[in-house]
């Protein structure tokens, strides 16, 4: 059970959600999946992929503390871009929180130029989808076993920092209403799944 508490990330008629999670735990189809549903409503929407892909599709992945800072700062660019558009509903797939805490997780520090970037405010609702799908394999992946101890982090950040948090679970289809029944908390209008 969970109770919700709006999040100041309703910016006039738009809405910023982010997707955050271990790895491999449904973060990009879960918001693909979001954003067609909201343009099937008619809604519009724009989907703010995982800056991190596009920064190592250019190089080797051997992340550095300066890599992580690049990356947020590349995060919070495509989100202003994005919001940049006038859609309704911005999906965030990430946020510097991912960058927070592969900080800890690779290097055991957090600078403060990085933590300075995390709003959690600005976002109206975070999904954290549950690691309970089978692993899929990734070059940006490295944790298969780690996906457990890194929920807890998530987790435990998300509490800290008084965001409004809808942990999805389950597979298909119904993740994605569960997703859905979590948007109309704080959109009411939407219709119903």
């Amino acid at each position: 059970m969970f109770v919700l508490v709006l999040g100041t990330g309703m910016q006039g008629t738009q809405c910023k959600v982010a997707l955050v999670g271990p790895e491999s735990c449904g973060k990009t189809t879960l918001a693909e999946a979001l954003a067609e549903r909201l343009r099937n409503a008619g809604e519009s929407c724009a989907l703010v992929p995982e800056y991190a892909r596009a920064y190592y599709a250019e190089r080797p992945y051997r992340p550095t503390l300066d890599d992580l800072l690049a990356i947020a700062r590349g995060q919070l660019a495509a989100e202003a871009q994005a919001a940049a558009s006038g859609a309704r509903w911005l999906l965030c797939d990430s946020t510097v929180l991912t960058c927070l805490i592969w900080s800890e997780v690779a290097f055991g520090t957090v600078d403060p130029a990085l933590t300075a970037l995390y709003l959690p405010r600005n976002y109206a609702l975070t999904l954290l989808p549950l690691p309970d799908i089978p692993w899929t394999p990734d070059p940006l992946r490295t944790h298969p076993d780690g996906r457990a101890t890194l929920l807890m982090r998530y987790r435990s950040a998300l509490h800290a920092d008084g965001s409004t948090v809808r942990e999805i679970a389950g597979e298909g289809l119904a993740r994605v209403d569960l997703a859905w029944r979590a948007l109309r908390q704080i959109q009411p209008k939407l219709p119903k799944i």
